[in-house]
């Protein structure tokens, strides 16, 4: 069902000051059982930085600001992947609630983000043919598609944020930022504690990445390489999240597990793009309008995805050897 103006204005100013109220001020002694330059407070600190940028992007986002969405789903998934990454440090009973929370927000607000990526793609994709090869009402019926599911889009995102689900979710987080659940590795030496970590994430991801490349190409190859990005996308925000206190060898790790989760990523764009064309093409001939436009778009992402998955092995190449245990544990 659409909203009106009127209740699409009453959800934007749905508690709003919820997702606004900056973390409240701590006690001197609120953490006294975080060893200084330990584990714990390296986590904690990272986790404090995320926390106050989810609630520092809640009215952006209602706003409807470029970019908020995008910057606030990802926000989401960092946090979410640093209290995956780093369960020596906090209590896994303590923060998987807050974990599938985070998903679910990150689920809802993809919604909107995936159709901007997905509208982005098809429209500029239209736009650099030549004008002999866009054959019938191409552009409008990519208007009268993006109506649609922008609005649905927005809708789930404001619903998302004045649901109640939502607000226990940052009282949540504010209450794991003020009493955090500590395991008794987070006393440990920060570089010990981020390195082993890491380690595990990466050989995670290894397995994933071989099962991908060992696929055969098809629908099960994009789904394997599909999951292998999600694990390099947590790889990726891990190390991220570990550069202050292993430095360098983190920063190398980020940078070129970033790149195979580009190229997997773009591939996996590919995959959702030439669904959205044959759909595209499907409603087109059913219209009696020509399809020769989806068609041939359809083709070129299709020979886009080829050369990106012939990338890929290279790029991980380049990633595994960046995951040295001698580089990561000094």
């Amino acid at each position: 069902m659409t909203q009106t103006k009127r209740e699409t204005e009453r959800t934007c100013a749905a508690p709003a000051a919820a997702g606004t109220t900056p973390l409240p001020k701590r006690t001197p002694d609120a953490r006294a059982a975080v060893v200084p330059g330990s584990a714990g407070e390296h986590v904690l600190t990272y986790v404090d930085r995320l926390v106050g940028a989810l609630t520092d992007l809640d009215p952006a986002v209602r706003r409807g600001a470029p970019d908020a969405v995008h910057k606030m789903r990802t926000t989401a998934r960092r946090l979410r992947g640093c209290l995956r990454s780093y369960r020596s440090v906090l209590d896994r009973d303590a923060t998987d609630p807050l974990r599938r929370d985070l998903r679910w927000l990150a689920g809802e607000l993809g919604a909107e983000r995936d159709h901007e990526v997905l509208r982005e793609r098809l429209t500029s994709g239209v736009r650099d043919l030549p004008g002999e090869l866009v054959l019938g009402p191409v552009g409008a019926r990519l208007q009268v598609w993006d109506a649609a599911q922008r609005a649905e889009g927005r809708r789930r995102t404001l619903e998302a944020l004045a649901s109640p689900r939502y607000l226990s979710l940052l009282e949540g987080l504010r209450a794991l930022a003020d009493a955090p659940p500590l395991r008794p590795k987070a006393a440990g030496r920060s570089e010990k504690v981020l390195a082993k970590a890491l380690l595990k994430e990466h050989d995670r991801l290894v397995r994933r990445m071989d099962r991908a490349l060992q696929t055969p190409p098809g629908p099960e190859r994009d789904a394997a390489i599909h999951h292998a990005r999600k694990g390099a996308k947590r790889l990726r925000y891990a190390a991220e999240a570990a550069r202050p206190a292993l430095g360098k060898p983190a920063r190398r790790l980020a940078k070129r597990v970033k790149a195979v989760q580009r190229l997997s990523g773009a591939q996996h764009d590919g995959v959702v793009a030439r669904d959205a064309l044959r759909r595209m093409a499907v409603s087109a001939h059913a219209a009696g309008e020509p399809g020769f436009t989806w068609g041939l778009l359809h083709g070129q992402e299709g020979a886009a995805a080829g050369a990106r998955e012939r990338q890929l092995p290279e790029a991980w190449a380049r990633a595994r050897a960046a995951a040295r245990r001698k580089a990561l544990c000094r």
